[in-house]
């Protein structure tokens, strides 16, 4: 039995005394880090939107610290490839600091802050400077795909998670119910947003089966192909419309879809390089179809003035397919406005998902998410900014001319990367009368041999007075006309045919 000790003393014994002193270093260790913080400009995991005109970036940071006045603050920078010496960033004044650190494009970096004369100080890790990319829409932007063999998380792609914290991005990126803001958040029974915490939140994120998107596969593979980093900011919102992202209310902040996006560029530092947006499925319908053109190129502008940027870059996704009963016409506008966006407003790069496999009736499978990730990122890898390579701007294939010669029909294609091809036969052409409605007219598609940008459709008859061709006609067609790239011809039409050239 071991002694019992003397009044007023606590023997330790040996097996213990290394412990302790382990944690007795530890303790004043915390000590003198709590004495420096950063509290303001710069915090872990954050990405810092790169400036165009010069190649490093000047990054405001301060804090508290107990330190007497006059004190100085320093800073050291490291990366992989090495360690910078310590320097002095700031002053203390009142018990406050700030001073500014200069970065580079790249990263991820570990900035050091110390007390000049002390060993011990405070460390912010994983920091980014690059390109920082919102993302936008409704539940294909948000990412409803099946959580099976999803993209994987890079170390040079972060993100400002719903919860307005920076971390590192991997899927699922969009997290609603426990956002920052009110716009996101579930119904209660009373139908008033209510905010998951606490076990109803673990139990609904331990359930969660869907959520692949597109963001993460267009972050990792432009930054694989530029060499610069990504942050990306989840703002999408499955179901809804275009009066929902309404910019009428941005003044109500987190109450409103719009609100909260432009509240989170804000809080992001104001600046980013685009906009990556995947809307239209609600407003498929007859009653705001004919509205959607107006509606989006209005919105368009709107981000652009709010964001202090008259030609920030807008990508988005012409809406697929819907396995469902209901008109084809309201479908097929949206689509058709969609498109033609691309080529009335300047600086708006479209990429078109009709042939993408479903993983329900009307959500892109998450094999397909990262396709069109990849394709987004592959328009943007042609701009300016990324690279010089490309002497310019590259946009999927669209229709550029339509001639008729008898009973023979030539359509031939702008734009996409190479010649047109096709798995197998051509699938997704029709004849329209005056009406809309479909006539069976077509019984050969190829792609023209000796001019592969071409397809030309054969005809067993003459077409109506009036007629119209379309591509993908109706909410689920079978197409498959894909460029070398495989980059989806888009949903088009109607388009009238023209007069018989040789007549």
């Amino acid at each position: 039995m071991d002694p019992v000790p003397d009044s007023g003393t606590i023997r330790v014994s040996m097996r213990l005394r290394p412990f302790l002193f382990f944690f007795a270093i530890l303790f004043c260790a915390a000590s003198q880090a709590q004495s420096l913080r950063v509290t303001e400009g710069v915090t872990d995991y954050q990405v810092f939107q790169r400036d165009f005109k010069n190649t490093r970036l000047d990054i405001t940071v301060g804090g508290t610290v107990s330190a007497a006045d006059g004190k100085e603050v320093e800073e050291r920078t490291s990366t992989a490839n090495g360690v910078s010496e310590w320097s002095k960033v700031a002053a203390v004044q009142s018990g406050r600091w700030s001073g500014k650190v200069i970065l580079g494009v790249g990263g991820p970096y570990r900035l050091e802050f110390r007390i000049a004369g002390e060993t011990l100080g405070v460390v912010v890790e994983h920091v980014l400077v690059g390109d920082l990319w919102i993302l936008a829409g409704q539940s294909n932007m948000e990412g409803v795909g099946d959580m099976d063999d999803v993209q994987r998380p890079s170390p040079r792609v972060n993100m400002l998670d719903q919860t307005d914290q920076w971390r590192l991005a991997q899927e699922p990126l969009h997290r609603l119910v426990d956002a920052a803001d009110r716009v996101h958040w579930q119904r209660n029974s009373k139908k008033q947003p209510e905010k998951l915490t606490g076990e109803a939140l673990v139990n609904w994120m331990n359930a969660r089966r869907k959520g692949a998107g597109l963001g993460l596969p267009f972050a990792v593979a432009l930054s694989e192909e530029t060499a610069v980093p990504i942050g990306l900011i989840p703002c999408a919102h499955g179901g809804t419309s275009m009066d929902e992202w309404s910019p009428a209310l941005r003044d109500k902040g987190g109450d409103s879809l719009y609100g909260a996006m432009y509240r989170r560029f804000q809080a992001a530092g104001g600046r980013v390089t685009g906009i990556l947006w995947y809307q239209g499925e609600s407003d498929a319908n007859a009653k705001d179809a004919p509205q959607f053109r107006k509606k989006f190129e209005d919105f368009i502008a709107a981000v652009r003035r709010d964001f202090n940027d008259p030609d920030l870059p807008f990508y988005y996704v012409q809406i697929g397919r819907f396995v469902s009963k209901g008109p084809a016409e309201p479908w097929n506008l949206v689509q058709e406005e969609q498109r033609l966006a691309a080529i009335r407003v300047s600086n708006v790069h479209m990429v078109a998902s009709v042939t993408s496999t479903l993983d329900d009736g009307i959500h892109v499978s998450t094999a397909d998410l990262k396709r069109l990730g990849n394709e987004l990122a592959e328009l943007a890898h042609h701009r300016p900014i990324y690279s010089k390579v490309y002497p310019e701007e590259r946009a999927l294939p669209q229709p550029a001319f339509i001639r008729r010669d008898g009973n023979l029909i030539r359509i031939g294609f702008s734009g996409g990367f190479g010649v047109l091809t096709s798995p197998g036969r051509i699938s997704g052409f029709t004849i329209h009368d005056a009406t809309g409605a479909p006539v069976p007219l077509i019984y050969r598609a190829e792609i023209d041999p000796n001019e592969r940008s071409v397809v030309r459709l054969y005809l067993d008859n003459s077409p109506p007075p009036g007629a119209t061709i379309r591509y993908a006609y109706g909410r689920d067609p079978y197409c498959n006309l894909v460029d070398d790239r495989g980059f989806a011809v888009p949903v088009f039409g109607p388009i009238v045919l023209p007069q018989d050239a040789a007549k």
